[in-house]
């Protein structure tokens, strides 16, 4: 990939005084926080735009807590972690951002600021993540060791980083920015980074470490050695898999024909359901692997218990904020109270790490069978509550209530689609057709996940209904507060899961 550079002198130079030489002395000159200091007026409106910001801390004023310089020669990448206070706490934020004497046309539609001061005074600021040049320029960096106090890659495994890729970034996600370099490599940049150690970069190198064929395999993770940024993990580079198909969207694609009565996914058939049994043994061989490497330990009564109080406590506190919970809070309150009272039956229960936010979404699939990724856990959650180990039942109820989430979607597709076949026949068979989709797919799941040979879930009939009535509380929560017209859907769930026939 060629690097343009620009001949252009800058204020302060001499017409003879090469760009190379100028933008390397620069470099050198002011590798700290202050050559951020000009730009944190301009960047907080331009983060308030992103994705992956928390809108409120929009307004919030920012400070520069590391900055680093990649390059000699323009353009040049300016890496920074900047942070803002607001009255959710404190939020730190990781920024790629290009300078350049001018910008390009092609570029103006990334374009931030001017400096308006100090050794790079007039110079464009832009997004980097539309600038392939110093995209190449980061994977590069990171190949070769690292830039002097900026990023530099940490390597976890043998397997060696190719460079030279055409760079694309992927907009497939909203907390995290992934950087796809031709068909082999992704860089995954944590916007809000954490010190070490972080959840995802340790189970991906555990996995990798088992040579787990379902899940990609970890090169290593980002870290920088610039005052400021030690110790924070800014991000990780894996396996890209070009192939792989959103599990979520091939699992609406299916649920929609189901409900619609057309296709593959149409009533007479399966629809998804080999899909879904063949992922059911995915998770469960991943479990396995982490098993293996992190350890697993056997949950007491009291261990249960103590589980058990703490989502009623949870159960107690969604129902004042969404009202509709109400009606079932006693009835859900004596199926957690029964999971202390069973625990002590049947099959043992363990605890071990585990994905910790599994979903539809977070499961690739391949040409080869499907890959799970994104291990980084709930989001809301504190980092050491996602590293903590888990029984492996959460993850399973936590996909579980993905199909019924793609069922419901899918009926809402068809029914957008076609509004007006609105009589109640007809949307009775509708309904019906979504619901037999979900339970055939929850069933073949969980047949598949037992089939792997490390745990049955049926084993634990009370365990995992209360885990899934626990999630799908946190569900009604969420959806009250951002997407309240999805409401119905946990709420459906809660009343299935509050009336279901005890075991």
């Amino acid at each position: 990939m060629r690097t343009e550079t620009s001949t252009e002198t800058s204020p302060g130079t001499s017409p003879g005084t090469s760009t190379r030489t100028r933008a390397r002395t620069r470099a050198r000159a002011r590798t700290g926080a202050e050559i951020l200091q000009p730009l944190l007026p301009a960047l907080g409106p331009w983060m308030a735009g992103r994705r992956w910001f928390d809108t409120r801390y929009a307004g919030a004023p920012l400070t520069a807590e590391a900055a680093s310089v990649v390059g000699d020669e323009p353009p040049l990448l300016l890496h920074a972690v900047v942070s803002a206070d607001g009255a959710a706490g404190p939020l730190r934020v990781q920024l790629l951002l290009g300078l350049r004497p001018e910008l390009p046309d092609r570029l103006a539609p990334a374009a931030i600021t001017t400096v308006p001061a100090g050794p790079w005074r007039g110079w464009r600021v832009y997004d980097a993540l539309a600038d392939g040049t110093l995209l190449a320029l980061l994977l590069r960096t990171l190949a070769g060791g690292g830039a002097e106090h900026g990023p530099r890659l940490e390597r976890s495994s043998r397997y060696p980083l190719p460079v030279g890729l055409v760079p694309r970034p992927l907009q497939v996600e909203q907390s995290n920015t992934s950087v796809a370099y031709g068909d082999r490599v992704l860089l995954k940049i944590f916007r809000r980074p954490e010190p070490g150690p972080h959840t995802e970069v340790e189970a991906l190198r555990a996995l990798t470490g088992q040579d787990c064929t379902r899940t990609p395999h970890l090169y290593g993770a980002v870290h920088s050695d610039a005052p400021g940024a030690e110790g924070l993990v800014l991000g990780l580079v894996e396996e890209f898999l070009p192939d792989a198909r959103d599990g979520w969207a091939e699992a609406v694609r299916q649920a929609t024909g189901s409900v619609a009565g057309t296709g593959r996914g149409g009533p007479a058939g399966g629809g998804f359901t080999a899909d879904a049994a063949a992922l059911g043994r995915a998770v469960a061989d991943v479990h396995g692997a982490l098993g293996e490497a992190f350890g697993r330990t056997r949950l007491t009564a009291e261990d249960v218990a103590e589980e058990t109080a703490r989502m009623t406590m949870r159960l107690k506190e969604a129902a004042e904020e969404v009202p509709a919970l109400a009606r079932y809070t006693a009835r859900l309150a004596a199926l957690f109270d029964d999971c202390a009272r069973v625990a002590g039956r049947g099959c043992p229960l363990y605890v071990q790490r585990t994905h910790g936010d599994l979903h539809l979404g977070q499961a690739l699939r391949a040409h080869d069978g499907w890959r799970i990724v994104d291990f980084e856990g709930e989001p809301a959650q504190p980092a050491a509550e996602r590293a903590r180990p888990q029984p492996v039942l959460k993850d399973v109820a936590g996909m579980l209530r993905s199909f019924d989430y793609a069922a419901r979607t899918g009926l809402a597709a068809v029914e957008d689609a076609d509004p007006a076949e609105s009589a109640p026949a007809a949307r009775l068979r509708r309904r019906r057709r979504a619901s037999a989709w979900a339970v055939r797919n929850r069933r073949a799941f969980v047949a598949g996940y037992a089939a792997a040979g490390h745990e049955d879930p049926d084993c634990h009939p009370v365990l995992l209904r209360a885990f899934e009535a626990d999630k799908a509380v946190y569900e009604a929560v969420y959806e009250s507060r951002l997407r309240p017209d999805r409401l119905p859907v946990p709420l459906a769930a809660v009343h299935r899961l509050a009336t279901a026939a005890p075991h």
